[in-house]
């Protein structure tokens, strides 16, 4: 129980960075604790019902002028 609760701490604060920032996924996996791009994958997918780059398309604030 515990290690999912880690697991949807670290899902958290990667979407932040994929609605948020410009860092490339592969570096916010590394900054959230993830080593495994397929472990770091489907745990997103799993918890958010997209994969990240899906995720960002649709949630990223993009500021326009």
């Amino acid at each position: 129980m515990l290690n999912e609760y880690i697991q949807r701490v670290k899902i958290e604060a990667a979407k932040k960075e994929l609605e948020s920032g410009e860092m490339k996924i592969n570096d916010i996996m590394l900054e959230v604790s993830y080593s495994d791009k397929s472990t770091f994958r489907n745990s997103f997918k799993l918890l958010t019902g997209l994969l990240p780059n899906e995720y960002r398309n649709k949630y990223h604030s993009r500021v326009t002028n």
